[in-house]
């Protein structure tokens, strides 16, 4: 936050928290037609899918900074502040200038006569950040699904499909292909559509609404997998944890796509941006405590490949587990108890949201110990050797931090 700067716009964007999520690309079209386009003035390249996307996003901003281009990336949800959902050549905006666009984004919902939602606020600032600031390219992750999403309002040079899983049925539909399309919306005519190494394009193709070309990521290998780290032929990954060489194979074909469309981006410098990659907690190590991680998974495949993760390695930690009370949590526990941890606890914040101990005791099928958030705020603080995991929800996370006062970048 900036000292001393008193915003006047943030609490009003607070403010549109409870309208939630709309159907529609009326309301983003009009406020980005009402400030000119912003998103008119760089290429675009969104990323979609239920994991990954923002590791892969991760990814491809460091690789492209590396390789000399100012890169504009925004992505959801914020950990700890709302200013980390903007990052500009490697930095989240600050909180002065994130009022100002959000006051034109104010200006420009109240030209239109509309109620703009919170994402759709936040992602107008973002485009009007990355115009603000000349940005090269800008990386967008698209925030649920893909068909109505805000994001979806621009016209991506390139889109990614990280995975496809099960995750926001109520919104997506309860079936893999059902929420595959309307992810695939995001995709664009005649256009580079690359896809993660778990997707077969052969399942894809018949549920794409447009053709554009497909573009599968090879898997990398052979790699040295460790808890905290892996190298794959001796140079370092940014981001620990095995699913992640799967995101950086992404990534690595987002590149290759972006130099067949005319990107002079040079390959010396990407294991540069790869080895640099932060993004925490996606298996984070947090600083300044003792063998505390931390790790977003809130659905089925992400906690499964965070399990699998830890029996590649070896490793059995205590878990802290939170979550919200509309997620899998009987999918999640599934996952979570293959890695066989040394103890369990449950973890409840404030939000009417969160998962009771009740939901989580009946999920994991296991009277566990409940804390608060700032008791566990203390737990995490103490001393320890073996690792201490939390998971279950990013904001579970963010909580955590804020009590632990610590800045996630």
């Amino acid at each position: 936050m900036d000292g001393g700067f008193e915003p006047v716009n943030l609490p009003r964007l607070q403010e549109r928290g409870h309208l939630g999520i709309k159907c529609g690309l009326e309301n983003i079209q009009a406020l980005l037609d009402g400030l000119g386009r912003p998103d008119a003035n760089f290429p675009v390249v969104l990323i979609a899918g239920t994991n990954g996307k923002g590791s892969t996003g991760a990814f491809l901003a460091h690789m492209l900074r590396a390789a000399g281009f100012v890169v504009g990336w925004t992505t959801s949800p914020h950990l700890r502040d709302v200013t980390e959902r903007i990052w500009v050549d490697g930095e989240p905006i600050g909180e002065g200038a994130l009022d100002l666009l959000l006051g034109e984004a104010f200006e420009a919902e109240a030209q239109a006569g509309l109620q703009a939602t919170y994402f759709e606020l936040m992602i107008t600032a973002a485009l009007s950040a990355f115009r603000m600031t000349g940005v090269e390219v800008a990386l967008v992750e698209v925030g649920m699904g893909g068909r109505w999403d805000a994001t979806n309002a621009t016209e991506p040079i390139l889109t990614v499909l990280t995975t496809v899983g099960l995750d926001h049925q109520q919104y997506l539909g309860d079936t893999r292909e059902a929420i595959a399309r309307e992810k695939l919306c995001t995709a664009r005519e005649g256009r580079p559509l690359v896809l993660g190494p778990g997707l077969d394009p052969e399942w894809i193709r018949p549920l794409l609404p447009c053709a554009p070309t497909l573009h599968p990521a090879p898997r990398l290998g052979p790699a040295d997998i460790r808890w905290d780290h892996s190298r794959i032929a001796g140079r370092r990954v940014g981001l620990a944890g095995l699913h992640q060489l799967d995101n950086l194979a992404t990534a690595f074909e987002a590149i290759r796509q972006l130099q067949g469309l005319g990107f002079p981006v040079p390959d010396e410098p990407l294991w540069t941006g790869v080895a640099e990659t932060r993004w925490p907690a996606r298996l984070w190590k947090v600083p300044g405590l003792e063998a505390v991680w931390m790790d977003g998974a809130h659905n089925p495949d992400g906690a499964r490949a965070l399990a699998d993760h830890a029996l590649a390695c070896g490793v059995r930690p205590h878990l802290y587990v939170g979550a919200m009370g509309d997620k899998d949590l009987a999918g999640v526990a599934r996952e979570l108890k293959r890695m066989r941890p040394l103890s369990v606890t449950f973890v409840q914040g404030d939000a009417p949201r969160y998962a009771t101990h009740a939901d989580l005791g009946e999920a994991w099928g296991l009277e566990a110990p409940l804390l608060t958030v700032r008791e566990a705020a203390i737990h995490l603080r103490a001393m320890a050797e073996t690792p201490r995991l939390v998971t279950g929800s990013l904001y579970l996370l963010g909580d955590l931090l804020r009590e632990l006062d610590i800045q996630p970048f």
